[in-house]
């Protein structure tokens, strides 16, 4: 971006005349967003890397940058490509991560959970986090920013999402505390060592009804990490049989189910889940806690 006479846009301009587009496009959102503007404004603010503050309004823009805007926005539309895979990168809790297509774009709403000192549930003592289907591991590495202390454990099976996920330690140079392992979320899970403070998931959850109605957008990214089986809990389910051996009594875990909470509610009717509200959108997040889980299980066996 310049100060120069040879710009011919200013950022305000150039934000009206791709949320313009957007608007009548018909486009889904979600993956970032969740309106045309502040599509447009994601869009042209990081490519010409302005402020988000009223004052790179009046800034200008030179053609070229121009034209790779008006690029992107026309592959947006024409592809119904999700826009963090245009550009490569996306944010995510205020910090930057690295994507590619073939990898779930971040948006849980558990970002801002983690994030967050106002939990009351959250552990006072968090030295070991473990996150289960961790994708580009955007979770994890936001909960090893939250818990300064903490040894973080990425579990993903997809190996292009675990490759991006190592990149991604290494570009928020946390790669002496945050390691990625590769493989079978439930095998691996069940065999490490117990005692986890955090345990957080956004596993696949969308259920098959849901997976035939999906918007083209979301139809860009893996199957794999979107389906869940008939009812969403094709790995939840695996996930709460092994919890009890591996939570720590003192422990929390927090899982986004997003609209299966219903399967959640019908079939785990005994399970002591809290349902957590979610200020900042989304839908669709459980937890358990440690104590109450260790009671349950022993009421359950004795």
């Amino acid at each position: 971006m310049t100060q120069t006479s040879g710009a011919v846009a200013t950022v305000g301009k150039l934000i009206d005349q791709v949320h313009q587009r957007f608007a009548s496009a018909n486009l889904s959102y979600g993956h970032g967003t969740d309106n045309a503007w502040d599509e447009a404004v994601y869009l042209v603010l990081w490519m010409t890397d302005s402020a988000d503050d009223d004052s790179s309004l009046e800034l200008t823009v030179n053609i070229e940058q121009v034209e790779e805007v008006l690029a992107l926005s026309e592959q947006r539309i024409e592809q119904r490509m999700p826009l963090a895979y245009l550009l490569g990168c996306c944010q995510f809790m205020g910090y930057e991560f690295l994507l590619e297509p073939g990898v779930v774009v971040p948006r849980s709403p558990i970002g801002y959970l983690i994030d967050s000192s106002e939990q009351a549930w959250l552990p006072k003592r968090v030295r070991r986090i473990l996150d289960l289907c961790s994708g580009s591991g955007c979770l994890g590495i936001v909960a090893a920013h939250r818990f300064l202390k903490a040894q973080v454990t990425l579990i993903e099976l997809d190996p292009v999402a675990a490759a991006l996920a190592r990149e991604n330690v290494l570009l928020h140079g946390l790669e002496d505390r945050v390691k990625v392992l590769e493989g079978d979320a439930t095998q691996l899970f069940a065999g490490l060592q117990p005692g986890w403070d955090l345990i957080i998931s956004n596993p696949p959850y969308v259920d098959k009804a849901d997976m035939q109605v999906l918007p083209a957008e979301y139809r860009h990214e893996p199957v794999h990490g979107l389906a869940g089986g008939d009812d969403g809990l094709l790995l939840v389910d695996d996930f709460l049989r092994v919890l009890p051996e591996q939570l720590a009594g003192d422990g929390a875990f927090i899982c986004e189910v997003g609209a299966s909470s219903g399967a959640v509610n019908r079939k785990h009717t005994d399970l002591p889940i809290v349902w957590l509200d979610l200020p900042h959108g989304g839908e669709g997040v459980f937890l358990l806690e440690g104590e109450a889980l260790s009671s349950h299980t022993a009421a359950q066996n004795s």
